[in-house]
């Protein structure tokens, strides 16, 4: 029992540090102008068509850095908006 307890301290020292490296990955490009912030390209996405933000992951769209941002319309459908990290421009819907 102590060895399991030994084993999960030790992976969670290993796994933290991790992770906050891979957040920083992702805050630093915005940070540094590289990549619109997401709430720019949710008020951008808002205006164009009415409904809600439910949910966004980082991915990559024909070689570049993107969002892909659920959107629920008024009437219930869902939908992938993806835009381009770098420009805010809506590049597909799905």
């Amino acid at each position: 029992m102590k060895r399991l307890l030994v084993i999960a301290a030790l992976l969670g020292a290993f796994a933290a540090p991790v992770a906050a490296e891979a957040q920083a990955a992702r805050i630093v490009p915005v940070q540094n102008g590289r990549l619109v912030p997401l709430p720019r390209v949710l008020e951008t996405i808002g205006q164009q068509m009415p409904g809600r933000h439910l949910n966004t992951t980082m991915g990559d769209a024909g070689g570049r850095p993107a969002y892909f941002v659920q959107w629920q319309t008024p009437d219930g459908r869902v939908m992938v908006i993806v835009v381009d990290a770098q420009t805010g421009r809506i590049v597909g819907r799905q």
